[in-house]
C-alpha cells in the first residue's frame, strides 16, 4: 500500500513538472510573439502618423468628389458648361428675366432662388432666397416687368395660389457711414385658389408688344385641369380666361409678342386665341382664334417661334410639327402646316419616343427637346439632330429654357439653355452648331 501510494505521489509530481515546463515554454513563445509584434508596429508608427486626422480625411473626401463631379460633367458632354447647386429638393419651374442676366427656379424645397449670372463659366453664383410661406410647394415662376419682380405659383393643401414678389424700397439710415442694407423681396400681389384645388403646370410672361398693346407684362397660368387664366403682371389684375374642354391640359404658351395664346392637351388638336387689346393698350378681351389639326395623338408639348408667326408642336404620333399661324383666321383662312418631321429618338426596341418639352432658342434657328433624362438640339430647318446628351441629368428633366440673348463667358458670349431636373440640379448648356 505504502509502495502504491509512493509511486502515485511520484506520478503525480512529475506531471506537475511536465505541466510547468510545457506552460512555461508556451508562454515564453507567446510573449516573444508580442514582443516582435510590438516591435514591428512601433517601427511603422511613422508612418501611419503621417495619415492625416479624420477632419482632413473628410474634407479630402469632399475636394475629391467635388473635383471627380466637374471632371465627370467635363467628361459628361462638351456643351455642359456649369450647375447650378444648392437646391434641396427636385426643381419644378425655371425662367429667364428678360436681359438674361437672372435666372428664377422654383423648388419643391419651399423656396425661389434667382441667381446672377455675371458669367457661365464662373464657379459659384450669387442668388437671392425667397422662401415662400408656410405649407407652399413651388410649381412654376416667372418675371414680371423688372428683373426684381417675380411671379410665383405656389400648391397648397387648399390650392393654387400666385405670389408677386417685389423690392422693398431699402429704408433711409441716419448713419451715413453705415450702408443701407440691401432690398428685400415683399409680396406685392397675391390671389388664392385661383384654379380652385387643381395645381399650376405651366406660368408663362411675355411683354405685350402687338398692335394698341402698352407693354405690360401679360402671364398665362395653365391648370392641371381645363382652365387657363391671363393676369396683369405688375398689378395681379385678371385680364381673361380661356377654357381647351379638352378633359386635362398639358401646358400652355403666350407668343413673344402677346397676342396669341395656345394649348396643349388631351386631345391631338391644339387651340389658339387671340389677345385683343383697346386702343389704351389693355387687354380688351381674349377670343378663339384657330385650331391646329394634323397630328394623330395628343400634343404634349408646343412653343412659338421668335416671330409669333410660327407654332412648333410635339406629338405622341412620334412627329414635329411646325404650322405658320400668320393666316387670316377671321376670314376662315387656316394654319398651314410647313414642315413634319419624325422625333429622331427611339427605345431599346426601336420604337419612336415622343418629347415632354420643347424650347427654340432666340434666333429661331436651335429647337431644344427632352425625353426623361435625355437632351436633343435639333436644326428647326431640318429636323437633324445636332447633338444628344444621352443622360444630361440623373433623373427627368422637369422644364428647359433658352436666354434670351448671349451670356458673357470668359472674354466673349455664349447662348445658353437651361434645363432642371429631378435630380435638384440646374444645367446650363452652350448652343451647338448649325454647321
Amino acid at each position: 500500500m505504502d509502495q502504491v501510494l509512493t509511486v502515485m505521489v511520484i506520478s503525480v509530481l512529475l506531471g506537475a513538472v511536465i505541466a510547468l515546463s510545457f506552460f512555461t515554454s508556451y508562454f515564453g513563445k507567446r510573449r516573444s510573439e508580442v514582443q516582435s509584434i510590438a516591435k514591428a508596429e512601433s517601427q511603422s508608427d511613422p508612418k501611419k502618423h503621417q495619415r492625416p486626422p479624420q477632419p482632413k480625411k473628410s474634407h479630402s473626401k469632399a475636394h475629391s468628389h467635388s473635383a471627380a463631379d466637374k471632371d465627370q460633367n467635363k467628361r459628361h458632354h462638351p456643351l455642359d458648361l456649369n450647375t447650378l447647386k444648392g437646391h434641396g429638393d427636385s426643381v419644378t419651374g425655371i425662367c429667364f428675366s428678360f436681359d438674361g442676366r437672372s435666372l428664377a427656379t422654383a423648388c419643391a424645397d419651399g423656396v425661389v432662388r434667382v441667381f446672377k449670372l455675371e458669367d457661365a463659366s464662373s464657379r459659384g453664383f450669387k442668388f437671392l432666397r425667397i422662401n415662400l410661406p408656410a405649407g407652399g410647394h413651388p410649381t412654376a415662376v416667372a418675371f414680371s416687368d423688372e428683373v426684381s419682380s417675380i411671379v410665383v405659383a405656389s400648391q397648397t393643401l387648399t390650392g393654387s395660389s400666385l405670389y408677386m414678389y417685389g423690392e422693398e424700397k431699402p429704408k433711409a439710415s441716419n448713419e451715413t457711414k453705415q450702408q443701407p442694407k440691401l432690398p428685400l423681396p415683399e409680396i406685392k400681389w397675391e390671389h388664392h385658389k385661383v384654379h380652385e384645388k387643381r395645381a399650376i403646370l405651366t406660368l408663362v410672361g411675355t411683354t405685350a408688344s402687338f398692335g394698341s398693346a402698352d407693354g405690360s407684362t401679360i402671364l398665362v397660368s395653365c391648370s392641371e385641369g381645363t382652365d387657363i387664366m391671363l393676369w396683369h403682371g405688375r398689378t395681379g389684375k385678371i385680364l381673361g380666361n380661356v377654357d381647351t374642354n379638352q378633359l386635362k391640359n398639358n401646358m400652355a404658351a403666350i407668343s413673344p409678342n402677346g397676342r396669341f395664346i395656345a394649348a396643349a392637351a388631351f386631345t391631338a388638336d391644339v387651340k389658339v386665341w387671340e389677345i385683343v387689346y383697346s386702343k389704351d393698350g389693355s387687354v380688351k378681351e381674349v377670343l378663339k382664334a384657330m385650331q391646329l389639326k394634323g397630328h394623330k395623338s395628343a400634343v404634349t408639348w408646343l412653343c412659338f417661334s421668335p416671330n409669333s408667326e410660327q407654332i412648333i408642336t410635339a406629338s405622341k404620333d412620334g412627329s414635329v410639327r411646325i404650322w405658320n399661324i400668320n393666316v387670316r383666321y377671321h376670314l376662315e383662312e387656316d394654319p398651314k402646316t410647313l414642315k413634319v418631321f419624325p422625333i429622331p429618338l427611339h427605345d431599346s426596341s426601336g420604337a419612336t419616343l415622343h418629347y415632354d418639352r420643347l424650347c427654340i432658342s432666340p434666333d429661331g434657328r436651335i429647337l431644344a427637346a427632352t425625353h426623361g433624362s435625355t437632351l436633343q438640339w435639333l436644326c428647326i430647318e431640318s429636323g437633324k439632330v445636332l447633338d444628344t446628351a444621352d443622360k444630361a441629368h440623373d433623373g427627368d428633366i422637369t422644364c428647359i429654357s433658352w436666354a434670351p440673348m448671349t451670356i458673357p463667358m470668359g472674354d466673349g458670349q455664349v447662348l445658353v439653355l437651361a434645363t432642371a431636373s429631378v435630380d435638384k440640379k440646374v444645367k446650363l448648356w452652350a448652343a451647338p452648331s448649325t454647321h
